[in-house]
């Protein structure tokens, strides 16, 4: 699978581990950051976003301090559904019943182990489709978000 990858300067370490571990075997592409210098976490998932939008890679991969300012950043992006995963059943089905395309991680949330596990389960599940596939197409639908 085409992975793009990125995180700010809290996630750099997390990012790291996941790239050397669980998601060798992929065709990883890192974005950075790649020091705890500070950085904008928009800018990094934006670098992400692009790869997804552009066809360079299936799924993306964001890591900051708690994954919130992440989903927040890419989710703004039409075509990508970004979802803040903490546990292994989540991220399971944010892929199963939401099609997620971006998974975000908080690395002052989450252990190494723990989000190992829930990168696992979210490369391993598959969209259901059916009746997900009506709703996730509302979420493209700009029209159907407006307030009269």
């Amino acid at each position: 699978m085409r992975i793009a990858i990125g995180a700010d300067h809290a996630g750099v370490l997390l990012k790291q581990h996941l790239v050397d571990g669980i998601l060798r075997g992929h065709d990883v592409t890192d974005v950075g950051a790649n020091s705890t210098e500070p950085v904008d976490y928009p800018d990094i998932a934006r670098a992400v976003v692009k790869r997804i939008r552009r066809g360079e890679a299936e799924r993306g991969i964001l890591i900051c301090g708690t994954g919130i300012g992440m989903a927040m950043a890419a989710g703004k992006f039409p075509g990508i559904r970004a979802a803040t995963c903490t546990d292994s059943f989540s991220a399971e089905m944010s892929r199963r019943h939401n099609d997620a395309n971006v998974l975000c991680l908080g690395a002052r949330v989450l252990g190494t182990g723990l989000a190992e596990h829930i990168v696992g389960a979210w490369l391993e599940a598959l969209f259901e489709g059916g009746r997900h596939a009506t709703r996730v197409g509302k979420l493209e639908d700009r029209t159907s978000g407006e307030i009269r």
